[in-house]
């Protein structure tokens, strides 16, 4: 666990803020235990090397103030509307014995394991995250679904899940689905509906009706008279 250096701050007005924000830190606050909240300022680098750690609003902090160390928890991040940085932050402190409800994601391994995944089967991620009541000294960083063995057909539930000692969901009273291995989804050709299938067979007999009673022209019928006095001609030589 890393240690992030913090300096208490004395501002007052939106002056002084914004003076403190333009040195390149952001203002912040501490709260939570026996203590009084602390007004307190880190640098904007590290703060952004915060936020860009993987999970970082239920990973456990540790900061450096007036040469103290003490647990936190990111509760909240503030960024400007129009430059997206950072402008303000909120830390709890992690108090002994007491209790904390978080956020923790769920982490899917072994995916290359799973024979109904191998078989073409999809995972149906139902829950990416699980609200759980955590002591505040036993906090996990994440919720690990071991995917190895599973076949089409299976459903991931919570109680198959190993939680930390004394961690529990928030929700109680079932055991709800973190994700199933479903069936390859296939995709059909949708079928003519009746209708337009019986019109299209209407039409084509309609065709077939009109090529045989075509009634011959004026063209038709002169063609068919030279061919008769041709054989008319050619019978009188013999």
């Amino acid at each position: 666990m890393s240690t992030i250096q913090a300096t208490i701050r004395e501002t007052k007005t939106k002056g002084q803020v914004n003076d403190l924000r333009n040195k390149g830190n952001v203002p912040g606050i501490v709260y939570g235990g026996e203590q009084p909240n602390e007004k307190i300022t880190i640098t904007t680098k590290e703060l952004k090397n915060l936020i860009n750690k993987e999970n970082f609003l239920s990973n456990v902090i540790s900061i450096s103030l007036n040469g103290q160390e003490q647990k936190v928890l990111t509760r909240n991040i503030a960024f400007d509307t129009v430059t997206d940085e950072p402008i303000h932050f909120d830390l709890m402190r992690i108090v002994k014995g007491g209790k904390i409800i978080l956020e923790i994601p769920v982490k899917f391994i072994n995916n290359e394991l799973s024979p109904g995944l191998k078989r073409g089967g999809v995972l149906n991620i139902v829950r990416r995250k699980v609200e759980l009541r955590c002591p505040a000294e036993n906090i996990p960083t994440e919720l690990v679904v071991d995917l190895e063995g599973l076949d089409i057909g299976t459903s991931i539930k919570i109680s198959s899940i190993n939680l930390p000692e004394n961690v529990t969901p928030t929700i109680q009273g079932r055991d709800f689905v973190i994700a199933t291995v479903a069936a390859p989804t296939v995709v059909k050709e949708p079928e003519k509906p009746a209708e337009a299938a019986e019109g299209e067979a209407a039409e084509g007999a309609e065709a077939t009706a009109e090529g045989s009673d075509k009634t011959p022209t004026d063209g038709d019928k002169a063609e068919g008279d030279k061919t008769k006095e041709e054989d008319k001609s050619s019978s009188d030589k013999k």
